[in-house]
Parts: structure tokens; C-alpha cells; sequence
């Protein structure tokens, strides 16, 4: 079904989603997407200039008026999480989408050398993030009728791989979280919850863990967004706990990109 979906142009009219690591990459893709086909964006990342600069071309581009909410990942508390919470409640009142993509990598490196502070903090990053944002957001997407939360997968998070450490691990623990998840919300909630994994997309992420790859080869983040838009809208009601691939088919409607 995917290889052939053509979403409608007013797909996420109306909508309200939040995105994670929205100031680069397929963050910053899927939220230039979400708000082409009608959403009001909450672009998190911790840079703001750039998070100022994809506001710019959302504006301009005539697009509904985002959000921007600078946390960095690596550092939030609790309390962060419940202001972002209120935050939204005050000046949006609900949400109808939470995509989890912001994601560190640092090194590869084995196991037995893997220095403490970078595996805390890539949990903290990857996946206790996650979970805290979930938590906060869960009350706000009870609200909507039709809501929906996506995870980001990753072959290293599906198959263990040598060196890959606190991220591939990380990643298991993402999967996890998703299927958890989805069954707790599959019965007496309109909230879905399922992952994509991007496979092989030319990002800074994947150009660091594989510097010898030739990176031209990649399909670029704006290819993949068909699968993304799919677990957003309405059309994939129905669709619980599923890690779906990301197919490389450009879908925008618009010269956004």
C-alpha cells in the first residue's frame, strides 16, 4: 500500500504535532512536510537559531504558523518536561501527533571500553527523553480524536550489531517502549503508537557512522516522507505497534524542498 500512497494535500489540516530533533535532517524534513500538508508544527531541538531559520521557511512558504520550543534532550529534567506540557495546554490546548526523531550517535566503540558519561548521556538522549516526553504529551493526545505517536527505529535497534553501544542499545530499548506502549493505548484511547525505521537515508547521523560510504548513493530525507505522513494522518487508524520501513517515494506536492 505504501509504495503507492498519495496523501491528500490537507492531510494534517488542523492538526497539532510535535517533532523532536527538528533542526536537522529527517526532523527537519518531516516538519517542513507536516506543515505542507496543514499542520501546526512544534519544532523541538536545542538550537534555536536553526529552529528560527525553519520557522522562516515555514512562514514564508505560507504554511500554518509553527512553534518553536528549544530544550536540549541531553540535560531536560522532569520539570522541563511538565513546563513544555503546560506550555502547549496554555497556548494549543492539545496534540494530535508526537514523532520521537531526535537521536546521538558519539563513537563506535566496544563495549568493554565504552566510557560511562557518553552511554548516560546517549540514554538520557535516545531513550529516557522518550519515555519523559511521552509521559508529558500523553494527557495532551487523550484530547485529540485521532492521535498519533511515532518512534524512530533502526537496524541497530532490531538486530545487535559490535560497537554500535549505547545507541543500538538505546534503540532496542525505543522498540520496546513502542510495543509497550501501543498495548497499553490500543483499547479505550484514539492514540497510536508505532516506529519507522529510515534504513539508509543521507543524514549527518548516518554519514559520521559510516564515513566511507558513498553518501550521494543515499536516498535523501524528503524521499522518505510518504511513510511518515502515512503514520501521522488518518489513514493509518487502525495501525498499532507496527515498525513500518521507510520507502523512498518524494510525495511533496510543493518546491519546499
Amino acid at each position: 500500500m505504501l509504495n503507492t500512497y498519495q496523501p491528500a494535500l490537507d492531510l494534517l489540516q488542523n492538526r497539532i504535532i510535535l517533532v523532536t530533533g527538528a533542526s536537522s535532517g529527517i526532523g527537519r524534513t518531516a516538519a517542513k512536510t507536516f506543515a505542507t500538508y496543514g499542520a501546526t508544527v512544534i519544532l523541538l531541538a536545542r538550537s534555536v537559531p536553526k529552529l528560527e531559520t525553519l520557522y522562516d521557511e515555514i512562514v514564508t512558504a505560507g504554511f500554518p504558523t509553527p512553534a518553536i520550543y528549544p530544550l536540549n534532550l541531553a540535560t531536560a529534567t522532569f520539570q522541563d518536561y511538565q513546563d513544555l506540557k503546560t506550555n502547549i495546554q496554555d497556548k494549543l490546548g492539545a496534540l494530535d501527533g508526537l514523532l520521537h526523531n531526535a537521536g546521538e550517535l558519539r563513537t563506535l566503540t566496544p563495549i568493554e571500553h565504552y566510557p560511562l558519561e557518553q552511554w548516560l548521556q546517549i540514554m538520557q538522549t535516545n531513550l529516557t527523553s522518550a519515555f519523559l516526553l511521552t509521559q508529558a504529551a500523553l494527557p495532551l493526545l487523550k484530547k485529540s480524536k485521532d492521535a498519533s505517536i511515532v518512534f524512530t527505529s533502526a537496524p541497530e535497534g532490531e538486530q545487535g550489531k559490535a560497537y554500535w553501544g549505547a545507541y543500538g542499545v538505546s534503540k532496542f530499548g525505543l522498540q520496546g517502549l513502542m510495543q509497550t506502549l501501543s498495548k497499553e493505548l490500543e483499547t479505550n484511547t484514539n492514540i497510536r503508537v508505532n516506529s519507522i525505521n529510515p534504513v539508509k537515508v543521507r543524514t549527518r547521523l548516518r554519514m559520521n557512522a559510516y564515513p566511507a560510504e558513498n553518501s550521494e548513493a543515499l536516498v535523501l530525507p524528503q524521499e522518505i516522507m510518504s511513510t511518515y505522513l502515512y503514520l501521522m494522518g488518518k489513514d493509518s487508524q487502525g495501525i498499532q505497534g507496527q515498525t513500518l520501513r521507510a520507502l523512498a517515494l518524494n510525495t511533496s506536492p510543493l518546491s519546499f524542498f
